[in-house]
């Protein structure tokens, strides 16, 4: 059997999905409960805060870039050993991707993925301006789409006793269970930046008071027996495994150093899994503060904000110098903030100086899933392989001399146009995408990491 699960969804972005699914999965914990935290999406930030919250990695479930097929199979695989599962949602309950045509649920939804799970969803409504109102809300989620249940709902930003008795009566008239009325709370706001709340990692020891603080208010508000007898999920087949993903593993077993710390925290736990079921030993480092590790023979400098700690990043010359030599001879694997690290420098500031250009900061968000082909032979992807990621960032890039993309990209319906670069073992480019949707490609990194 699959370990069950609840999927928190809401009307709209903004109704407190993060607050309530990180406080519920504190709860659960604290309450003596194994929980498995998953975030729908290609969000990066939520799941740190799900793992400070559960004690154990947050994972995405994005069924645009790996495939409704592997959702179940990842999903078993997260869960594995947990009692229960904590599925965070993303916007609305029915928002996905944006097709040329109107589908429901939308692609990469969390409806869709409630769906895939076959996972009862818990909305969580902000009800501040409404009373009765809420029983045509829910009536309206509750029949849209048959395959999509709403098992229970949690009211958030209640004002009053009085509010909470009306409100109650009215989902009881249209027979959706109350798990919880949670009151105002603005004392729980997290830090954000323009990407979104600040890293779990960055906020440090703050993040693990917000994180307590939020286990307290869904302790004392929702009724965690009630959350439990509702949840489940019918996810048949085996769990995803690394190690038949990327087959053999590789001889040798090639230091692979992943960037980590505050400027660099947008990374898959998947990534790691493959690097190691692929023969790569692993080793984490900080670039704000440490050397390349002993032996390094590949780099993966993962997306985050860079932008964030230009003073810092470029204070730390030896770091510098360390990965222009590397490039040279080996391969370096760079989504996003890593992209901008290798450029000459960011926003005037020094960095590796691996590909001469400049990276700035600038107002413009650029976000939406892509589809993407390979320009190129690189240490990761060969000529015309096609994927689907996803562009997150307010930097841009402007390279000193022509070089060669690592992806043509497909933004709507403007002509492909490339993006980041390879060159010598240098895969670097704005696209984030889902290790466990190209298996193939992390074995390939790692045979060129072997090789060096």
């Amino acid at each position: 059997m699959s370990t069950p699960a609840v999927v928190i969804g809401a009307p709209a972005s903004g109704s407190g999905k993060t607050t309530i699914a990180t406080g519920l999965i504190g709860a659960l914990r604290r309450a003596g409960r194994r929980v498995a935290p998953f975030k729908v999406g290609p969000d990066f930030i939520d799941p740190g805060y799900h793992a400070l919250a559960a004690g154990r990695p947050g994972r995405n479930l994005d069924s645009v870039m790996v495939g409704d097929d592997l959702i179940g199979p990842l999903y078993r695989h997260g869960s594995a050993g947990a009692d229960i599962a904590v599925v965070e949602g993303v916007m609305g309950l029915f928002d996905g991707r944006i097709d040329d045509h109107f589908s429901s649920p939308a692609r990469g939804s969390t409806g869709q993925v409630a769906e895939l799970l076959g996972a009862p969803v818990v909305l969580v409504v902000d009800v501040r301006g409404q009373s009765q109102t809420i029983a045509a809300v829910l009536h309206g989620f509750s029949t849209f789409l048959r395959g999509v249940r709403i098992g229970g709902v949690i009211l958030n930003r209640v004002g009053s006793a009085r509010h909470e008795q009306v409100l109650r009566q009215a989902c009881e008239a249209v027979g959706v269970p109350v798990l919880g009325a949670v009151p105002r709370h603005d004392e729980l706001a997290v830090p954000s930046r323009h990407l979104g709340l600040v890293t779990a990692t960055e906020h440090g020891t703050e993040a693990h008071a917000a994180v307590a603080a939020m286990t307290d208010l869904v302790a004392r508000h929702v009724d965690l027996a009630a959350v439990v007898a509702l949840a489940g999920a019918a996810v048949p087949g085996a769990p995803w495994s690394p190690e038949q993903s990327v087959g053999e593993a590789v001889v040798g077993r090639p230091v692979v150093a992943v960037a980590t710390g505050k400027a660099f925290t947008f990374g898959y736990t998947e990534y790691d899994e493959l690097l190691r079921a692929a023969g790569a030993e692993v080793v984490a480092f900080d670039p704000l503060t440490e050397s390349l590790p002993e032996r390094t023979a590949a780099l993966v400098l993962p997306g985050g904000f860079p932008e964030q700690y230009p003073e810092q990043l470029s204070a730390n010359t030896a770091l510098r110098a360390q990965i222009r030599e590397l490039a040279a001879r080996a391969p370096v694997h760079a989504e996003c903030g890593g992209l901008t690290y290798l450029m000459s420098d960011l926003d005037g500031h020094p960095m590796c100086g691996v590909l001469a250009g400049s990276a700035t900061f600038t107002p413009r968000l650029t976000l939406g899933y892509r589809d993407a082909v390979a320009a190129g032979d690189s240490a990761l992807y060969t000529e015309g392989r096609r994927v689907t990621g996803h562009e997150f960032h307010r930097t841009t890039v402007q390279f000193a001399e022509p070089v060669q993309p690592a992806w043509l990209l497909c933004r709507a319906a403007d002509q492909p146009t490339g993006d980041g670069a390879v060159q010598f073992g240098v895969h670097a480019s704005y696209l984030h995408t889902h290790p466990a949707a190209q298996p193939d490609a992390v074995r390939r990194f790692v045979e060129h990491a072997a090789v060096h």
